[in-house]
């Protein structure tokens, strides 16, 4: 997919790209959907009875619009999925020290997500725990969310990060499907 920081999912049952969305799901044996991030959270869902999964972007506004939450709603609605029966990968992304924001952007998080440093009179968020709860209230047990412990931005040796190589860098690939 061509993501467009938005909340769009698409039901993919060919290969190709889909400029336009941030989030693919599929029933297709032996087709593999990807997203690409570079301080976005990617996240990867996979319903084991129905063989269906999905790959989300979600940046700070794919968050703020549930978009995890839409592209598992749709799981259910094309595919019959359970949440509880699914499985959740929140990926490396920035992490909670590192993604500053000013009020603009931290007014569209609830408490839990979001905290203020005085030093910096920034506000700082945490993408990670924001999908994963949203996930757990689509139904998806918190025992089957795993979160990355790594940050694009504590690790940038390893991960590409947007912000703390502005804008010059490259991207990771998160890729999920079911083999044939």
């Amino acid at each position: 997919m061509h993501q467009v920081h938005g909340s769009e999912v698409l039901r993919v049952n060919q290969p190709g790209q889909y400029p336009g969305y941030d989030a693919l799901i599929t029933n297709m044996t032996g087709l593999f959907l990807t997203v690409t991030v570079a301080d976005c959270t990617p996240v990867l869902l996979y319903d084991p009875l129905h063989k269906a999964v999905a790959a989300i972007h979600a940046g700070w506004r794919g968050t703020v619009a549930s978009i995890a939450a839409k592209a598992l709603t749709a799981m259910q609605n094309d595919f019959g999925t359970d949440p509880t029966h699914c499985y959740a990968y929140v990926g490396t992304c920035i992490d909670e020290c590192s993604f500053e924001v000013d009020a603009d952007v931290a007014d569209h998080f609830g408490a839990p997500f979001k905290r203020w440093d005085e030093g910096k009179k920034k506000f700082f968020i945490d993408l990670k725990a924001a999908n994963a709860q949203i996930l757990n209230k689509q139904g998806i047990p918190m025992a089957q969310i795993e979160c990355s412990p790594y940050s694009t931005v504590l690790h940038n040796e390893d991960y590409f990060s947007y912000r703390k190589e502005k804008g010059v860098c490259g991207r990771m690939l998160g890729l999920i499907g079911v083999k044939q």
